[in-house]
């Protein structure tokens, strides 16, 4: 068995619920693993024709689903909430009123990757989004959720509001989608194979188990 670090690309979305649940149950897999499996989180936007300034959520889901939308995922939000409580999570459907673009809140955990943050960060976008509500496409928002941790709130203000970083993180969304990335979450190891949506700890223990006799490419 190698110790090469199993390398591991979520390919997510803040606004995914299933994306939240299915880091934490990553986490809680890779809680006490050895080696311990390296995460970068990688860009998705679900819906990258959200305006900028975001959306009315009722409108939005209304547009897209159809007037029913609230009775046709009331199962799955149910689930969630059942399976979300297991790991910490305490979703709050009711509590989301906008429905925002999510390619500053990408931009902002990318810096945070780049001073190893990345996870505080994550749960903390996932959080603010999926139980409290915040916006988290609104500029305040993702510089309070910087300040808190530690990355300096005066810098990502600046770098917010510019249009630094933009195009990569867009080239990176269509990059995982011509591999045919189509869902989210998505977990590619080692660069090799997948695991696909939110998933049981032992599906990633025994992909660790996999990843482990097939090392990433030198």
């Amino acid at each position: 068995m190698s110790d090469t670090p199993i390398q591991v690309d979520m390919v997510s979305d803040f606004v995914c619920p299933w994306c939240w649940l299915g880091y934490k149950q990553f986490a809680a897999a890779a809680k006490g693993a050895n080696p311990k499996p390296k995460l970068t989180f990688r860009p998705y936007m679900l819906d990258p024709t959200v305006p900028d300034a975001g959306q009315d959520y009722r409108e939005y889901m209304t547009a897209k689903f159809g007037a029913d939308s609230k009775d046709r995922f009331k199962e799955s939000r149910a689930h969630l909430e059942r399976a979300g409580k297991n790991y910490g999570i305490d979703f709050d459907f009711s509590a989301i009123t906008r429905r925002p673009n999510s390619l500053n809140a990408h931009r902002l955990l990318k810096w945070a990757q780049g001073q190893d943050k990345g996870d505080g960060v994550a749960e903390a976008i996932f959080r603010a989004y999926h139980e409290q509500g915040r916006d988290i496409g609104d500029t305040e928002v993702l510089v309070t959720i910087a300040s808190d941790a530690g990355l300096g709130g005066d810098l990502v203000m600046d770098l917010l509001s510019q249009d630094q970083d933009k195009l990569e993180i867009q080239q990176e969304v269509m990059f995982f989608r011509g591999l045919g990335v189509s869902g989210v979450p998505t977990f590619i190891y080692n660069g090799q194979f997948a695991v696909q949506g939110a998933q049981e700890p032992d599906k990633h223990k025994r992909a660790f188990k996999e990843a482990l006799n097939n090392p990433p490419n030198p």
